[in-house]
């Protein structure tokens, strides 16, 4: 592949909660944020997890100009974003998409939990500029790429995501409820991985856990390996990572994934870990 000047950098790789402690320290704790930066366009953030927290920090910028992608509402995908250091700074302005409620809009249904009692100030206090669409089953155009959405099995309404400029192309996919019949794969979440440059996939139960927790609405890394082959997918990046499991848990759940040959690079998430193409 032409190299595409994309980098696509991880500030949370957890999921469901985060969790801070030495055992978790090389995969990391904060919940789910990737940015994805191409050249001369402005970043697109793959959800406002945690770890927006520590984009805002690391970017060294005193404002912010960019797309935030939000897959649910679920609170470890949102709870970063009225901690982004740079929407207290007057001059940015943040575009943050995600699906609509049955009964309410996405900005509806996000602006009900960031406000009192829930949260000290309400999201329209922040001194930023904040523009609440929504998005489900359609595509835009973002950052000069052609996004397109379609539902994932989850828990709840939730967008998977599907980057595409003409020489590079993602799809993120960070929960993905795995079906009783593992070989089965929802025809839109194919249709967001196929032949993508990079999957960023669920990943979050093992087998074990699935059995206890078949409704929760992940899936196992063997499962995430099914989709990125149907797929067709070049690298498949391992994603969403139970809080229960530390690094060596992960290193180990991982170990015969990365030895078996797959048809696909695999490369397990961690946060400061940084993708170029």
């Amino acid at each position: 592949m032409k190299s595409a000047d994309v980098n696509v950098s991880f500030y949370g790789v957890r999921g469901s909660t985060p969790c801070h402690c030495s055992s978790m320290n090389r995969f990391g704790g904060n919940t789910s944020c990737v940015v994805v930066q191409r050249q001369d366009e402005d970043p697109i953030i793959l959800d406002a997890g945690t770890g927006l927290r520590f984009f805002g920090l690391d970017s060294g910028l005193d404002h912010f100009s960019g797309t935030v992608l939000v897959t649910h509402l679920h609170w470890d995908h949102i709870q970063g974003l009225p901690f982004f250091p740079q929407l207290l700074h007057p001059n940015s302005t943040a575009t943050v998409i995600g699906p609509p409620e049955k009964d309410a809009s996405f900005g509806d249904a996000l602006t009900a939990f960031v406000r009192p009692p829930y949260f000290p100030v309400g999201i329209d206090v922040l001194p930023g500029k904040i523009e609440l669409i929504d998005l489900w089953e359609e595509s835009t155009s973002v950052a000069g790429a052609t996004v397109t959405t379609r539902p994932v099995p989850h828990q709840g309404r939730t967008n998977g995501y599907r980057i595409e400029w003409p020489d590079f192309s993602l799809a993120y996919i960070p929960d993905h409820q795995q079906p009783e019949d593992s070989t089965f794969v929802d025809p839109g979440v194919l249709e967001l991985a196929n032949g993508v440059d990079l999957l960023i996939h669920d990943s979050q139960f093992t087998p074990e856990l699935l059995k206890k927790r078949q409704d929760w609405g992940h899936c196992t890394p063997e499962y995430a390996v099914h989709v990125a082959q149907l797929a067709g997918a070049s690298t498949l990046c391992l994603f969403h990572h139970d809080p229960l499991h530390n690094d060596d848990m992960l290193d180990g759940i991982f170990a015969d994934l990365m030895s078996t040959e797959t048809g696909c690079e695999i490369v397990p998430a961690a946060e400061g870990m940084k993708l170029s193409f």
